[in-house]
């Protein structure tokens, strides 16, 4: 004879089998559902981004708005560190410039 233990713990094995069939039919009717949307965004970000052009205009003024920042940041301002700043300008724009073509 069952105990009263076994009787629950079949009920209960029962419940987590209909929970995970339920959970599992849903999961695959969402991918089945999504796949269109999830492949239009993988085409998206395989496409062709933006040309050096786009990316020199956008690089520049981040490059400028950001070592206006770190300048008025550092307490000499602008004119005490000029030296340092023209040298920073060339080298944060060169880098800014590359990588937002790249990765864009």
């Amino acid at each position: 004879m069952t105990s009263n233990s076994d009787l629950k713990d079949k009920n209960d094995s029962r419940k987590i089998l209909i929970a995970l069939t339920v959970l599992i039919s849903i999961l695959t009717l969402s991918v089945i559902l999504l796949s269109p949307s999830f492949m239009e965004i993988i085409s998206t970000g395989f496409s062709p981004g933006i040309d050096l052009k786009e990316s020199a205009v956008i690089s520049f003024f981040v490059t400028l708005i950001l070592l206006t920042i770190l300048t008025v940041i550092s307490g000499d301002g602008l004119l005490g560190e000029v030296q340092f700043v023209l040298i920073a300008f060339f080298v944060f724009f060169i880098i800014i410039w590359l990588m937002t073509a790249w990765i864009f």
